[in-house]
């Protein structure tokens, strides 16, 4: 049997998601194909644009009952090398924001996104299947499920790092792995955070907190391998010490929750986001380790450019001047993050003095000059803003 529909998403992630609810918010007929995924105890901070396409589909992110505002960055240079880097602090209310987003629980903002779908009515269908094949002409695309068949303008792929619609649109992708671990867990403490996230760069990668409601923080914490697997053999009591230590009791005592994960570190980055009747969002495109927020809010900031682009020609979404929009539209911020972000990490691994002293003189720059901060600050809320000569929106935090 075969239905016919204007857009297919592929994946029900909160890229996918988000995505979906955008394009039906267009009055496009939109089919989102997500099946069942695992529970997910992570948190995620959600800042600047994200926080306002989200607002845009109907969530509204202070809204969720575990959102906390983020008020303050810190980066603490903990590597106790030689060269070592001042500590930096970045203040929303340097830029003239209450807040530079949220940090919300996965869980919650997946509930908010199901619940909008829900609400766009016949716009937007939901079907929990997989996606087994996929076959694109000029003007449209057939997508081939268990027992029947799609036909669509647009094959949007959301489905993650092994995306089946981008291995099927022939789009190259370069990986790369990371000889690292991410512990991430969720912790109770006696001190106030402040709204403040802690990034503390150590000789193995980052370990930072991110303040959640209450008396209660987030942890990614980057280790070798070897040394993860070890952590994780600790009891909860060794294993909440060791974090106050690492963390040289800012917060006080520490109180580890249940449900910690542990994951390998990857980057990867696709050669392009489009193809034929294609489009890629979230880490079916581009994959970058937990550092400075851009995983998620990447994904969420494809969907808004791809939204909008759709918005530009409704006349034949997935048309090839939408896809050539689009992707112009994102290749920069995509391989500007994506390189920064690796830069940052590998820099934190190696001993090579040219490197740590780069990192040194770069961070103290920033941290000595509010002109540099403020930069930093609207393009991490906006990518483009400063060019744009834009200031974000105070009203959207």
């Amino acid at each position: 049997m075969e239905t016919r529909r204007d857009i297919v998403v592929v994946g029900g992630g909160l890229a996918g998601y988000a995505t979906a609810l955008g394009c039906a918010r267009l009055g496009l007929e939109t089919l989102l194909l997500a099946p069942p995924a695992p529970s997910d105890g992570r948190s995620t901070a959600i800042i600047g644009d994200s926080v306002s396409y989200l607002r845009g589909l109907g969530i509204a992110l202070e809204s969720l009952e575990q959102a906390q505002p983020l008020e303050a960055m810190r980066i603490v240079d903990d590597t106790g090398r030689l060269l070592r880097a001042q500590s930096v602090e970045f203040r929303a209310s340097e830029i003239d924001l209450p807040a530079f987003g949220y940090n919300v629980l996965n869980a919650d903002l997946g509930a908010a996104l199901r619940k909008a779908a829900d609400e766009v009515g016949l716009r937007l269908e939901v079907r929990s299947e997989a996606a087994e094949g996929l076959e694109t002409t000029s003007d449209h695309a057939i997508l081939r499920l268990a027992n029947a068949t799609v036909r669509t303008r647009l094959v949007i792929g959301a489905d993650g790092r092994r995306s089946i619609v981008r291995k099927h649109a022939g789009i190259s992708i370069r990986e790369w792995r990371y000889p690292q671990t991410a512990i991430v867990l969720n912790f109770a403490h006696d001190k106030s955070h402040d709204g403040v996230s802690t990034e503390f760069h150590t000789r193995t990668g980052p370990f930072t907190t991110v303040p959640l409601p209450g008396r209660r923080s987030s942890l990614v914490w980057v280790e070798s391998p070897e040394e993860a697997l070890r952590i994780q053999g600790r009891s909860r009591s060794d294993l909440s010490r060791l974090v106050e230590e690492r963390m040289h009791s800012i917060l006080g005592a520490v109180e580890i929750e249940d449900g910690w994960q542990a994951f390998p570190l990857q980057g990867a980055i696709a050669s392009r986001m489009t193809a034929g009747r294609v489009a890629l969002v979230g880490e079916a495109a581009h994959v970058s380790p937990p550092i400075g927020a851009q995983g998620l809010n990447l994904g969420l900031r494809d969907a808004a450019a791809l939204v909008a682009a759709l918005g530009r020609h409704r006349d034949d979404p997935g048309g090839a001047s939408m896809l050539a929009d689009y992707e112009a539209q994102r290749r920069i911020d995509v391989a500007t993050r994506s390189t920064g972000v690796d830069w940052l990490n590998r820099s934190l691994l190696t001993d090579l003095l040219p490197v740590q002293a780069a990192r040194s003189v770069a961070l103290g720059l920033v941290g000595r000059s509010s002109f540099l901060r403020r930069l930093m600050m609207r393009e991490g809320m906006s990518p483009g803003s400063s060019l744009r000569g834009h200031r974000h929106d105070t009203a959207s935090v």
